[in-house]
């Protein structure tokens, strides 16, 4: 019997099968998909590598064929679904077949047999509460946490407790040394002995119960669930698995990491009991792999994580749910450079299962396809919490308070609503929209930005005095006055999280402020301890970047101020003006999710862009269909595919000669029916020692793009192979 082999490499030279003979005491072991370990090249150097087939015979001398040596540790095999969904991304997204072996491969390391451990309350009802009352008074917020835990779900799993809850060893042991809580090993539960928590389950409105019926009832394999911030979306969800679970299915659950939050867990084991785990990035390769194996062997039938999730090896998938989808840490930055959104619905074809797409903010292309039919969709457009209404948002025009020199970052509508909120004791969170932000110019008297004539993007300051556009190339001198209303008020913009606290504490003294940002959330535990304390009341400002309006629900927050809406409307990216609307949206959801009404003030130089106006009004068909006249004008995805290839390399002089040859004659080949922009500088030209350049495409067809690829992946070999250049794929 012999194997055809990949070798666990990078390098696309040997991207290819090579054929070893199966040694007698593995026949009937290695199977498609098994990684094993081989003799490779002249040293016979032992690598690993992944089964793809196996043949009964080999046109190749017998006599040359070397043998595979062993299997490493205790590696399952892939399914035959989970090799086709690798070698799918390997030719959707480029790299080479091991890679996306990696990605979809789920037990890399050998780990010894699990077993649960679970945390057991033993003390009473009165004795939990009092236990409580004292760590809140204390403000020991790790037993704060594991105590509201524990009224909850008395029994608690030792991975809920560990990763989501942040419990140390230490904060255990108080409460073991006083027999309140012990600790219990069980041997997983057979799938039919699945508990939940009868009173975990609330009572659904309307929509919500459409939307649950709708899923279920209709046969179309996507299903598009737009709904409103604070509509319900995760109730609808959780409806719809008690239903998958109850037909002996399974179910992945996609989630941003920044939003896999112990809250958001806690529902899912409250409502489903120990069959419900997770993955994220935190957990060691050997944690990860022994929930991938119970999730293989029935242990688990409910996987909750980031992107990786989607590769957790179920055997009867009956449903994925990619929570907050258009967010973009569902696009993966290493080789494959995948989307989880796009590879969820082709996993989701594979399997013969149906896949969920939630969002307050769809993905325009989605969106289309849900509008046209392709798609089921369902819409929820009130909250879920009764009482609880989207906030007012008023807009304040910046170019009005620099004409009244208000030169403060806050307007007069905004610091009047900052007092207002105060004297009520309620909270307020300032959000700047800064991700992204590189340069762009703009002017102060008219808000416009100095853009691209060729690509309906705005141009990049660079610190020789030019303005370049990172997707063709043009490049013009710094202007002096605005192209658009002549003013001479135009400059780069930027201010930063810090100095907006420092003007906080200027303006309004007695006021306790938060900031998270890059510099304060450093720590493991960064994340969690200020949302905690901002929770806790402990501060009545919290200034911050997006992961301040990443799914938060705090109930005493009634004000949010947006300071500078433009920001992310100025970075050279044809979505700009949809991830814009998508932060201003999240942005705004945050205020007013409990009975107190809520206000958001947006603070802009555009107050008529067609995606500030829509965000105010929370109006996502009216962005829509603003934004589908751009992209037809400019053929922008979905109204054409839009692709990119990137360049980079040590070397300044080699690497802009082989972007400029590849790319002439890609352009000479391919030039009918693809149209090639660049190549040019990236946004950050040299990171890290390296010089960065790309080559951008448009054309009608997906295949004509991959083409590309596929040409250029043989034409840069050689270069690649000696280390000159590293070429790689986005979609």
């Amino acid at each position: 019997m012999f194997a055809k082999i990949i070798i666990d490499s990078s390098s696309k030279a040997i991207d290819r099968p090579f054929t070893y003979r199966i040694p007698g005491h593995l026949e009937g072991v290695i199977q498609p998909g098994s990684r094993v370990r081989v003799p490779f090249g002249k040293g016979n150097t032992l690598r690993d590598g992944y089964c793809i087939g196996i043949e009964t015979d080999t046109a190749l001398d017998p006599g040359r064929v070397k043998e595979i040596d062993s299997l490493p540790g205790t590696a399952q095999p892939m399914e035959s679904q989970m090799m086709e969904l690798a070698i799918w991304m390997r030719y959707r997204y480029g790299g080479t077949l091991a890679q996306a072996f990696a990605a979809v491969l789920p037990n890399r390391k050998d780990v010894k047999p699990v077993r649960n451990r679970l945390y057991v309350w033993k003390g009473t009802k009165d004795q939990l509460l009092d236990q409580l009352y004292i760590a809140e008074r204390r403000k020991y917020y790790a037993k704060i946490r594991l105590l509201k835990a524990f009224t909850e779900r008395l029994t608690l799993p030792a991975d809920l407790v560990s990763d989501r809850l942040q419990i140390q060893a230490s904060t255990l042991k108080s409460f073991t040394d006083q027999g309140l809580v012990a600790v219990e090993y069980v041997e997983p539960a057979p799938m039919a002995d699945l508990k939940r928590d009868p009173q975990g389950a609330k009572p659904l409105n309307a929509e919500q119960q459409a939307a649950v019926r709708e899923i279920l009832e209709d046969p179309r394999q996507v299903h598009l669930l737009y709904g409103i911030t604070g509509s319900g979306k995760t109730e609808v969800y959780l409806n719809v698995i008690e239903a998958v679970l109850a037909s002996g299915k399974e179910v992945i659950v996609l989630i941003p990491e920044i939003a896999l939050t112990y809250q958001t867990v806690m529902r899912f084991y409250a409502r489903f009991g120990e069959r419900v785990s997770m993955v994220h990035s935190r957990l060691s390769a050997g944690e990860k792999s022994a929930r991938f194996r119970m999730a293989s062997e029935g242990g688990i039938r409910v996987m909750i994580g980031p992107r990786s999730a989607l590769f957790t090896p179920f055997k009867n998938l009956g449903l994925i749910i990619v929570d907050e989808f258009h967010e973009p840490s569902y696009l993966s930055d290493q080789s494959p450079k995948y989307s989880a959104v796009e590879t969820a619905v082709k996993r989701a074809s594979l399997a013969g299962c149906k896949v969920v797409l939630g969002s307050a903010t769809p993905l325009v292309e989605y969106y289309g396809k849900a509008l046209s039919g392709a798609y089921a969709l369902s819409r929820m457009r009130t909250r879920a919490v009764q009482g609880s209404r989207l906030p007012e948002v008023e807009i304040a025009d910046l170019r009005e308070e620099f004409r009244k020199r208000n030169r403060s970052i806050f307007s007069e509508p905004l610091q009047k609503a900052m007092e207002e909120a105060l004297m009520r004791r309620e909270q307020i969170m300032l959000f700047l929209n800064r991700r992204g932000y590189s340069g762009a110019v703009s002017c102060r008297s008219c808000g416009e930005a100095v853009g691209c004539p060729h690509c309906s993007v705005p141009l990049n300051y660079h610190k020789n005095g030019t303005l370049k556009c990172h997707y063709c190339g043009f490049s013009r001198p710094m202007v002096k006055q605005c192209p658009a209303c002549g003013s001479g008020m135009i400059s780069t913009f930027g201010i930063g999280t810090e100095k907006v606290e420092e003007m906080v504490k200027e303006r309004f003294p007695s006021a306790r402020t938060l900031r998270m940002d890059a510099d304060t959330t450093g720590g493991k535990d960064g994340h969690r301890v200020i949302l905690e304390q901002f929770n806790q009341g402990e501060a009545d400002v919290l200034i911050g970047t997006q992961m301040i309006v990443k799914g938060h629900d705090f109930p005493n927050v009634t004000l949010v101020g947006i300071l500078a809406a433009d920001l992310s409307l100025n970075v050279p990216d044809y979505r700009a003006a949809e991830r814009t609307f998508q932060l201003l949206v999240q942005a705004e959801g945050r205020a007013g999710r409990a009975d107190k009404p809520g206000r958001c003030i947006v603070q802009t130089y555009l107050p008529d862009h067609y995606a500030v106006r829509a965000a105010v009004k929370q109006d996502f068909d009216a962005f829509y269909e603003n934004e589908m006249l751009f992209r037809k004008a400019m053929h922008y995805p979905p109204a054409g595919f839009f692709s990119g290839i990137r360049f980079a390399g040590p070397d300044e002089g080699v690497l802009r000669a082989a972007a400029e040859q590849l790319s002439k004659e890609a352009a000479d080949t391919f030039g009918q029916t693809v149209r090639f922009l660049g190549p040019a500088e990236e946004t950050a030209y040299k990171v890290k020692d390296q010089y960065r350049m790309i080559l951008r495409m448009k054309a009608d067809a997906l295949e004509d793009l991959l083409a590309v690829k596929q040409y250029m992946e043989g034409k840069a070999e050689p270069l690649v192979r000696d280390k000159r250049i590293y070429m790689t794929f986005e979609s």
